[in-house]
């Protein structure tokens, strides 16, 4: 796998788009394609080839774990690895979660600043090399 560069965001508040836009753009240096929706996402993801995914975990319509799936079935997504950006606790679902690639999970509200070196922190650990 190559290194991190291109992150598919996925996140129906236009706040936490635009602070996650500067923080990962601007601050972390990372290409960024933002949806503001699971079907937006699957409409777009295949033409971005994302080496990463950042998911919002509550959303309306399809949630991110949904969204996930739909990813999953795609082969060029089967191993992509995804981050949940999320502001409910998530102990409930983490082994579901991990046997679908999940690598991590953020809490919201999140530390802008910090985003980028946590999404890589997490990219690193799971063996994929740094960006």
């Amino acid at each position: 796998m190559t290194g991190l560069n291109r992150i598919l965001h996925v996140e129906d508040d236009e706040d936490i788009l635009m602070i996650a836009r500067l923080a990962l753009a601007d601050l972390g240096g990372f290409e960024v394609l933002q949806c503001s929706s699971g079907a937006e996402a699957l409409e777009k993801a295949q033409a971005f080839a994302p080496d990463l995914l950042l998911l919002d975990f509550m959303m309306p319509g399809m949630n991110g774990m949904q969204t996930l799936q739909a990813l999953r079935e795609r082969p060029e997504f089967a191993d992509t690895p995804a981050i949940f950006m999320t502001a409910k606790a998530m102990e409930l679902v983490e082994q579901e979660l991990a046997g679908l690639g999940v690598v991590g999970k953020i809490s919201k509200p999140f530390d802008p600043v910090a985003l980028p070196d946590e999404i890589r922190r997490y990219w690193d650990a799971q063996g994929t090399g740094g960006a």
